[in-house]
This record gives C-alpha cells, sequence and structure tokens, in this order.
C-alpha cells in the first residue's frame, strides 16, 4: 500500500494539472450504453478511442445506476439524489415539478464561477421524436445549450422497426447514408470541438456536459461502422427456459415487457446486434474527436474527464432486450474518470453509484456540494484500487424492487420487505446472473445480511434531505409515467 501511495504521489506531482489551477471537467455520457467496450473486456466491439481515455484514467468495473430508466437515472446523477428523494421514476418529468430548490450539478459549478454548457442529451428526451429540441432540460443548470439535430432525424422514415411508426421504445435500427459529420452526435462532436478551442483562449475554467445519442434506439451508424460486424459472425446469447422457475415472477415479468421482442428469430436478432454495436463505435469516434480536440488545445492537463452512460442495457440476455431490470446487464453502467494529477491510472473494483459524480466531482475541484447532496466522493478510488469509500450500490425499479451490488454479490427482493421474492447472484461462480441462491440454506447468512443492508439502504434513500422541497402531489400524479420511451 504505501509502495502504491508513494508512485502516486510521484505521478502527480509530475504531471501540469497538479498545479492547483482550478481544473475544468468535460463530462461526456452515452445514452442506453451497457459495458460492451474493449476496455471492460467485450472481444468484439471496437471502442478504440473510450479504451485509450480507460488507459489514461480510474475505470470502474463496479459502477450501477439507481434507476435503470434514462429520465429516473439522469435526474439522479444531476441532483445527487435517490429517486425516492427526486420523486422521479418515470420519463418526460423535469427536476423541478418535483424538487423546486435543487442545486444540480453542473449549477454547482455554475454558481461556483466555471461555464456550464450543454450539448445534446443531458437530461431526458424522447428519442428521436426530441432530437433537435431542448427535451426535458433545466435551464437553471447551464449557461449555454446546444441542441443538435443530424440526418439520422430527417432519415427517420428509413428507420427499420419492429413496431410500424415506433422508434425509441421498440428495436429499430438504420444503416445511414452520408459520413460522421451529418449525423446528431457527429454535429454535437463537432460543437464540443468548437467550445473547447473557445474555451483554450479564456481563463474562465468550463463545465462541458456533451450528451451523445447513441446508441440509443434507433440504431442509427453511417454504413462502415456496420461493415465491422459481419452479421454471419454475431453470437445470440442463448436462451435459458428454466428461468422462469428460478426468480420471482415480478422479476421475470421485467423480462417480457416487450411482446414483439419476445423469441426473436435469430436472423433478426443478429441484425439488432449488429447496429447496437455499429452505434457504439459510431459514438466512440466522435469521443474521439473530442478527446483530440481536448489534448491539442492544450487543457487536457487541466481537465477532468468523465466517460458513462445512464444505464445498463440488454442484448438480449435472459432473453430480453434493452432496459428497466434489476440484473447486472440492466444496471451496470461504464464509468471512467481521468483527473490529471488526482488519478492513478488502472482499474478498481470499488462499487459505485452514479450520484457519487457530485461529491466526487466537487472534491476534485475544491468545491464543497450542496449539504442536500446524497452518495460519497469516490476520489480515494482514484488514487487508489484497493480503496473502498463505498461497500455496496443500490438500484431501484418500481414496483417494489431493489437491488444491492456488493464485489461479489448480488442481492434483489420484490415486494415490501421481500413479499414478492428474492434473488442471490454469487459473481464469483455465476457472472451472468442464472442461478438464483436465494432459497439455497448454504448461503442463508449472506441471505440475512444483504436483506439487512438492503433495506437500510432503502429506507436511508427515502429519507427527505434536510432543506429539500418536494412536490409529492405531483410525485404522486406522475407514479403511472414511467412507459418505456
Amino acid at each position: 500500500m504505501f509502495l502504491r501511495v508513494l508512485a502516486f504521489a510521484v505521478f502527480a506531482a509530475s504531471l501540469p494539472g497538479f498545479s492547483g489551477e482550478r481544473p475544468n471537467v468535460l463530462f461526456i455520457i452515452c445514452d442506453d450504453l451497457n459495458t460492451d467496450l474493449g476496455c471492460y473486456g467485450d472481444p468484439q466491439v471496437k471502442s478504440p478511442n473510450i479504451d485509450r481515455l480507460a488507459a489514461r484514467g480510474v475505470r470502474f468495473s463496479n459502477a450501477y445506476c439507481q434507476y435503470p430508466l434514462c429520465g429516473p437515472s439522469r435526474a439522479s446523477f444531476m441532483t445527487g439524489l435517490y429517486p425516492d428523494q427526486t420523486l422521479i421514476r418515470g420519463n418526460a418529468i423535469r427536476i423541478r415539478e418535483r424538487v423546486p430548490n435543487v442545486v444540480t450539478l453542473s449549477q454547482m459549478f455554475r454558481n461556483n464561477g466555471w461555464r456550464a454548457t450543454r450539448i445534446g442529451k443531458i437530461y431526458h428526451y424522447n428519442v428521436p421524436a426530441d432530437i433537435g429540441t431542448d427535451g426535458h432540460d433545466d435551464p437553471d443548470s447551464w449557461d449555454e445549450v446546444v441542441n443538435p439535430r443530424g440526418r439520422d432525424k430527417t432519415d427517420e422514415s428509413k428507420v427499420v422497426t419492429l413496431k410500424p411508426g415506433q422508434y425509441g421504445a421498440t428495436l429499430s435500427w438504420l444503416r445511414a447514408d452520408g459520413g460522421d459529420a451529418e449525423q446528431t452526435d457527429g454535429i454535437a462532436a463537432t460543437e464540443a470541438i468548437a467550445r473547447i478551442k473557445e474555451r483554450a483562449a479564456d481563463s474562465k475554467p468550463f463545465f462541458l456536459a456533451v450528451g451523445l445519442y447513441r446508441p440509443h434506439t434507433p440504431y442509427v451508424a453511417p454504413e462502415k461502422y456496420f461493415d465491422l460486424y459481419p452479421v454471419d459472425a454475431i453470437q445470440v446469447p442463448a436462451l435459458h427456459d428454466e428461468l422462469a422457475e428460478s426468480i420471482p415472477p415480478a422479476a421475470f415479468k421485467t423480462l417480457r415487457v416487450h411482446k414483439e421482442q419476445i423469441g426473436l428469430k435469430p436472423e433478426v436478432a443478429r441484425q439488432v446486434i449488429q447496429a447496437y454495436h455499429a452505434s457504439i463505435t459510431f459514438a466512440d469516434a466522435q469521443v474521439g474527436r473530442i478527446l483530440d480536440a481536448l489534448d491539442e488545445s492544450g487543457l487536457a492537463e487541466n481537465t477532468i474527464v468523465v466517460f458513462t452512460s445512464d444505464h445498463g442495457y440488454h442484448m438480449g440476455q435472459k432473453g430480453h432486450w434493452q432496459k428497466r431490470t434489476l440484473y447486472d446487464q440492466g444496471s451496470r453502467v461504464p464509468l471512467i474518470i481521468a483527473a490529471p494529477g488526482k488519478s492513478l491510472p488502472g482499474g478498481t473494483a470499488c462499487p459505485a453509484e452514479m450520484l457519487d459524480f457530485h461529491p466526487t466531482l466537487a472534491e476534485l475541484c475544491g468545491l464543497e456540494p450542496p449539504a442536500m447532496v446524497q452518495g460519497v466522493s469516490l476520489v480515494p478510488a482514484l488514487a487508489d484500487a484497493a480503496a473502498r469509500p463505498r461497500r455496496d450500490a443500490l438500484t431501484q425499479l418500481d414496483p417494489m424492487g431493489a437491488s444491492l451490488r456488493t464485489e461479489r454479490f448480488r442481492y434483489t427482493e420484490w415486494g415490501r420487505d421481500g413479499a414478492g421474492g428474492s434473488e442471490l447472484y454469487d459473481h464469483e461462480s455465476d457472472p451472468e446472473e442464472l442461478r438464483n441462491l436465494a432459497g439455497d440454506p448454504a448461503f442463508a447468512a449472506i441471505v440475512s445480511g444483504l436483506s439487512a443492508r438492503l433495506r437500510q439502504r432503502v429506507a436511508e434513500a427515502a429519507d427527505v434531505p434536510e432543506g429539500l422541497e418536494q412536490n409529492k402531489v405531483a410525485g404522486k400524479r406522475g407514479k403511472k409515467d414511467h412507459r418505456l420511451k
């Protein structure tokens, strides 16, 4: 431990970013991206630019969203609050409808002299319907906003979809004509590059949030990215018919949300996976353009870069496609933090929650987060892979499902106090979460301990922080607004 700390001190002292200047923050988030990335061990997906960011930053292998749906997740990490505190458990809800006096992540920076800019999707948008609009943005969060709109929106009628006329909530894809720069995310990258160049000539620090729409459905990418993934070489995850018998009915129900996506023909499933992977590599190329501009600007040495997604995503695992499950595939997110002078490159198994972004970035930038912010700072884990500022990660899902992820186990309860059943998975022997051990007597003590811990975490996540105003009437009205969009 001493040698590692010493190595970090030498490493940090050698970097200009360690000088104490107010650092910039570049926050890049993809939409509906799971950990199908080279730096997370995926053997097929080509993600060279995200991989090179991981090589110079810290890759969290156990990072989890707090709600596996876009709107609630984004509201949670941008406010530093749990869904039971934001009262947002569905899409299409603006945060100040529920928590009017909250101080968001970028607002914290804006209030302290950073220039806060949003490009693309940070809060919820209906995709592709709201592309080119403000979506469900929060004006108090930004000094400047940019809403790119590319030919992926213009060519919407060309999209192949399992449900005619529907794109955002069903499997849909397009092998697009034209080049990267014509797509919405290509335009977003161009706009981000322009802002970085502007800031290079300005002494004011920036918080630049770039929200890419891909790989959210419809999976749209120029044809060259599809060509990287020959459809005949793609393998579809195997189905496990015995799954329904081993998990609670409520858990199985989450795996059968979209009737048209159950039991896809292999040739269709392969096209879906091809398109998803093509969209990832297309998004990766835009990340690369932004990182190149940061390096060329001379600002990289004093800019903290965060890369992530809003939740996990199934690609046929357990027979499910897309999101809204409490399994690892549905709740695990990629998370890379590169903080010059304050992070030692490598990977860490430290559990992380997305609402930890708020206190982590505050500490890295010498700020005090708002008192109502939940979560913990992950800064110790940036300097020491063995550090554990957090012991587990909580993810929740209505109706009444909650899951706890430790380094080794995932434990989930359905219904009040587990009345609807429970699940336990040992990731040392079962990383795909196929064997539910909750009823195994050999794991009774582990179940008991994790159950107590889960209920404690759920209760704490429902406590209203001092000073937080909640519009509970609006929250009650919106209980049924959690449909996928």
